[in-house]
């Protein structure tokens, strides 16, 4: 999963994690708004204590963009969970490191889950989208992967030397299908395969940006945990295996189904009316998309 975000639903209360989290420390990172700020909004209400960050602690007039740290702190707890707000710049290792201290200082060394979902390049991506990569500015490759790529990897580190003690922990790293084949830009692409461990989704199947969120609750409420470890896991098919739907009611279909495959191209629709929906396409053939011989 990644940015763009999808459109905005009403919020209701259906299939949620009910509690399941208590006593959990979380970590999301990039939570001022999209899929950060949804993850974090269904960790707390599952019961989570959720440290969010981002840049923004608070929108002025002179915000370019929506969403902020203290906004997304008063949405969950006005659904009764904990948040703590705390600004970082994810491009310099020092915050990186003084919010791992924090949490380590307040929560006694406890932590539980770690979201690593902070990205700092979608104006870049798409001002750059018909840009042959020869023409990208020079430090577009940094743009792109020193908060997507690299802060991911310092996080990792400093959540491993909290989680590795207590001999448990579960680390997710949103990615998108730009990881399984060419998507936007090459940047992009290498950035979203080199981090593609746990949880993805696809935009334009139009999940909302809790969806994620409800993946990543009952992926660390489940016994079995370590069954899924260093795996890419499609958020609508965990929907289907833990049986959670969309804030707005809707179940959501992998983009592994041939039928919404198929229903993406005009030139194909008619053809998905006669595909069966129980139809999907094997992951092996999403991997070879991947190789080169």
């Amino acid at each position: 999963m990644s940015a763009p975000y999808p459109g905005h639903f009403h919020v209701t209360k259906i299939a949620t994690a009910g509690g399941k989290l208590a006593g959990k420390v979380c970590i999301v990172t990039g939570a001022t708004r999209g899929i950060g700020k949804g993850i974090a909004l269904q960790l707390g209400e599952a019961g989570a204590t959720v440290y969010i960050t981002g840049r923004t602690l608070v929108v002025t007039k002179d915000s370019i963009v929506g969403g902020s740290l203290t906004d997304t702190a008063r949405e969950v707890e006005e659904r009764g969970g904990k948040c703590i707000p705390v600004q970082c710049d994810h491009t310099k290792d020092e915050e990186i490191q003084q919010l791992f201290d924090k949490v380590k200082r307040e929560q006694e060394g406890q932590l539980d889950i770690l979201v690593n979902n902070a990205y700092s390049a979608v104006k870049a991506i798409f001002d750059n989208v018909d840009v042959p990569f020869w023409e990208f500015p020079m430090d577009m490759w940094d743009t792109v992967n020193n908060v997507g790529l690299r802060n991911h990897y310092l996080c990792t580190i400093q959540a491993a030397k909290m989680m590795v003690p207590r001999k448990r922990g579960l680390i997710v790293n949103i990615s998108s299908i730009g990881g399984l084949t060419y998507t936007l830009n090459v940047p992009y692409g290498i950035g979203k395969e080199a981090g593609n461990v746990n949880v993805r989704g696809m935009f334009e199947v139009g999940e909302s940006i809790e969806y994620a969120g409800k993946a990543v609750s009952y992926l660390a409420s489940d016994p079995n945990i370590m069954k899924k470890t260093g795996k890419i896991l499609i958020t609508a098919e965990l929907g289907s295996e833990y049986g959670f739907v969309d804030i707005n009611g809707r179940e959501m279909v992998s983009f592994r189904n041939l039928k919404e495959l198929l229903m993406l191209s005009p030139k194909t629709q008619w053809i998905a009316r006669l595909v069966p929906r129980f139809i999907y396409i094997p992951k092996l053939i999403f991997a070879l998309l991947g190789n080169k011989f």
